[in-house]
C-alpha cells in the first residue's frame, strides 16, 4: 500500500504526524489532517487552504466559503462554521 492508497492517506493524515494539524469542523464531524497532507502551511491565504480542505474532503470549495480559519501559536489551524451570537 503507498500514500497514493486513499486508506493510508487517510491514516496518514489523521494518526501519523508529528507535525501542525487543521482541525476541521464540517459537515456535523470533527477531524484533524495533518497540514503536510494538504500541503499547506500557516502563512498561506485562507482560500488556498479552503481548496485544499475542499480537495482532500472532496467537496465543493464552495460549501467551505463561510468557515472560519484561525491560526494558533503551535502552527495548527483550526477550520470551523462562523459563530453565531445571541
Amino acid at each position: 500500500m503507498t500514500l497514493n492508497d486513499p486508506r493510508n492517506l487517510y491514516s496518514h493524515a489523521t494518526n501519523a504526524s508529528t507535525g501542525p494539524l487543521m482541525h476541521i469542523r464540517f459537515a456535523g464531524s470533527s477531524r484533524d489532517i495533518a497540514l503536510d497532507i494538504l500541503e499547506v502551511e500557516g502563512g498561506c491565504a485562507d482560500d488556498e487552504i479552503k481548496r485544499a480542505v475542499a480537495a482532500f474532503l472532496d467537496v465543493d470549495v464552495k460549501n467551505l466559503a463561510p468557515m472560519v480559519i484561525e491560526r494558533h501559536e503551535n502552527g495548527n489551524m483550526t477550520m470551523r462554521p462562523p459563530a453565531v451570537f445571541g
